[in-house]
């Protein structure tokens, strides 16, 4: 496979999962901001910008911070990279690149996604929005089933490592933001907002079912940073993330013969959050591991890209 198009097919997969878990991140903070027990406001709008890393691109625009001039920017700005709108077209230009070795049902999900953002200035209110995210939604899960349903190849592999690189950034990073800067001050840890916060954290990467299926003394801070941070059954988990991407370089290996740096430094990484446990990092500093976590994510990223040789 020519070096272009693993370029092409790695980061087709992480913009559609970017736009995918934006589409969330929107709509859990539309439900935080209307529907808890007190509405969060800015502060919930203000957290959804620093997750998503626009807070400098959205200062710019001089918009208040509301929900209609945020839920704008994060779905249909086109003058920033952190847009739902952005991303998509990002992922089909590299769909385009690469059509030829996506099935019809996979090229299909990401033309219809993009389609929804046609001639659309404004989403509209609340419901609008919901109804905006939810219809990228289907089409990004519609996307992932098209990806279950190819051939186990090349072209299936570099997507699905670019989708996990993306994953375990995007979960690192709401989890980091809910921790340190979401609960007003002066609320109580361990209150009905905090909870209305950590309940979203969990909807925000669709994980309320399965934190009533394995921790059974209700909704506790620890747990839901046990479940995003150790748990391989999640997929979105950082644990569940990094097993996926050694799993897939090792299969790329077998597939290209080529293994090196990145292989490595994935392995390491994988070996070190096995024997992580949670009380230790919010001992030593959620914080901390967190970023770090990502520093080296990106340092992976660009492993990645030099041991595939990718196009610059």
């Amino acid at each position: 496979m020519l070096s272009r198009t693993a370029s092409s097919l790695y980061w087709l997969g992480r913009y559609v999962e970017r736009a995918d878990f934006i589409a969330r991140l929107v709509e859990a903070t539309v439900r935080l901001d209307a529907l808890s027990a007190r509405p969060a406001g800015e502060a919930a709008w203000r957290s959804a910008l620093t997750v998503s890393e626009t807070e400098e691109a959205f200062a710019a625009t001089g918009h208040a911070l509301t929900q209609n001039h945020v839920a704008r920017f994060l779905t249909l700005d086109t003058s920033h990279p952190g847009s739902i709108v952005r991303c998509l077209e990002m992922a089909r230009n590299n769909a385009k690149a690469v059509r030829t070795a996506l099935t019809r049902d996979a090229w299909t999900s990401i033309n219809r996604a993009w389609l929804l953002f046609s001639n659309r200035s404004s989403p509209g209110g609340t419901i609008a929005t919901l109804n905006l995210v939810e219809a990228v939604k289907v089409e990004t899960l519609g996307f992932e089933g098209a990806m279950n349903r190819m051939l186990r190849n090349q072209a299936n592999g570099f997507i699905r490592l670019g989708q996990s690189i993306e994953r375990a950034d995007n979960t690192a990073r709401l989890l980091d933001v809910k921790y340190h800067l979401l609960l007003p001050e002066g609320e109580k840890v361990g209150g009905v907002i905090d909870r209305d916060q950590w309940t979203t954290i969990l909807q925000t990467v669709s994980a309320v079912t399965a934190y009533r299926w394995l921790y059974s003394e209700g909704l506790t801070s620890a747990n839901v940073i046990d479940l995003l941070l150790c748990r391989q059954e999640l997929p979105r988990s950082l644990a569940g993330c990094v097993e996926e991407v050694v799993d897939i370089l090792s299969l790329l290996a077998k597939r290209t013969g080529l293994q090196g740096e990145a292989d490595r430094m994935a392995r390491m990484r994988l070996a070190r959050l096995q024997k992580t446990t949670t009380k230790e990092v919010i001992a030593s500093g959620l914080h901390q591991y967190l970023k770090a976590f990502n520093d080296e994510n990106a340092l992976l990223s660009a492993a990645i890209a030099r041991q595939f040789r990718f196009a610059a």
